[in-house]
């Protein structure tokens, strides 16, 4: 395990993720919420519509589209990161 910060609160903690065990439930939320979003037949290219849609923020949408889970989506898209 390696000494981190955590990339949604800043906060440093000791563990294998990238978020602390604080910001995991809402990260597994919002990226739940995305998958739901991007369900749907009406959904926006663009990362500030989509924030607004989804009310996640655009730091955090850029990490979730960047992981390996959403890098197909975010390249149909054509959304830059």
């Amino acid at each position: 395990m390696e000494f981190k910060k955590c990339e949604r609160c800043g906060s440093f903690f000791i563990s294998n993720s990238t978020v602390c065990e604080n910001c995991t439930p809402k990260d597994t939320l919002e990226k739940s919420k995305l998958k739901n979003y991007f369900e749907s037949e009406n959904y926006s290219n663009t990362i500030n519509s989509i924030s607004v849609d989804t009310g996640i923020s655009e730091k955090n949408l850029n990490r979730y589209l960047e992981n390996e889970e959403f890098s197909k989506l975010s390249n149909k898209l054509h959304i830059n990161l």
